[in-house]
């Protein structure tokens, strides 16, 4: 039961991470230096984290909080607009899902490890 409660935790940690993260390279991604910098700084987080479920959570909700700052306002405009460092963010977004995902540690089987079987 407590690797549950890790992996939980570990999983919110992400997800919190994830989203404070992603709604600050939002908000700094018009200006030149701020695309660098959220790009460079989402990208250090994603590889510090462990392999696993925060690695992921982590990722996919920095893709959320760029996808719903991509998508329009009631009133008009968008906080990630359809020019090259909108694309970009859209763009890393998705990178990062790949890399979180391609990047998950394989459990290894009992046949994997040379160990008999029951």
């Amino acid at each position: 039961m407590r690797l549950l409660g890790g992996g939980l935790a570990r999983c919110g940690a992400g997800l919190v991470l994830g989203l404070v993260v992603g709604v600050a390279a939002v908000a700094v991604h018009p200006w030149w230096w701020g695309l660098l910098l959220a790009l460079a700084a989402s990208s250090a987080t994603l590889l510090v984290l462990p392999r696993g479920a925060s690695r992921i959570a982590y990722a996919a909700a920095w893709a959320i909080v760029v996808a719903l700052a991509a998508t329009p306002r009631p009133t008009g405009g968008y906080a990630v607009a359809g020019d090259v460092a909108g694309y970009l963010m859209i763009f890393w977004a998705v990178l990062m899902i790949v890399v979180a995902t391609a990047t998950v540690s394989r459990v290894a089987s009992r046949a994997d490890q040379g160990l008999p079987g029951k």
